[in-house]
């Protein structure tokens, strides 16, 4: 299963991206997220930090063809819950770059219509994206049969 949960890049550049994921109650996975509480749950919240990261590892120069995935999460934090109806503002900033391998500061904030002030922190976390590793069993002819 794919989940899309960039809905729009909102600022893209210099090591940094800003992107909007607009939660509707019509998403499959709040069907069973709580059924009389509905709530982004929180590993969709990950998920949208790390295709927001993909994104940004995509538009630098010299990234391979191999797809991204995620690598190591650290010191990740919830903070609000993320109703239908809200908005899920993500800023990603590229902290490091080894190779192929990005290291990346997230964080996630709800933005609830008509709200007025500094949105709350729903999420926020390190994370490292790599290339994948496809590793193929290696084949070994029977004994006796060259």
């Amino acid at each position: 299963m794919h989940f899309d949960l960039v809905d729009r890049v909102l600022e893209v550049g210099g090591g940094r991206i800003v992107t909007l994921k607009n939660v509707s109650a019509s998403e499959e996975y709040l069907q069973d997220h709580f059924p009389s509480f509905p709530v982004l749950p929180g590993v969709m919240m990950l998920e949208a930090m790390v295709q927001a990261g993909r994104k940004l590892a995509e538009a630098e120069e010299g990234v391979g063809k191999v797809p991204l995935v995620l690598g190591k999460v650290r010191a990740l934090k919830y903070g609000r819950f993320v109703k239908p109806g809200s908005a899920l503002r993500i800023e990603v900033v590229l902290s490091k770059r080894v190779g192929d391998e990005f290291d990346f500061k997230g964080e996630g904030t709800v933005l609830e219509p008509g709200a007025v002030g500094e949105a709350p922190v729903a999420v926020s976390g390190r994370f490292i994206l790599r290339p994948a590793r496809v590793e193929l069993p290696a084949i070994v002819a029977p004994r006796g049969a060259n």
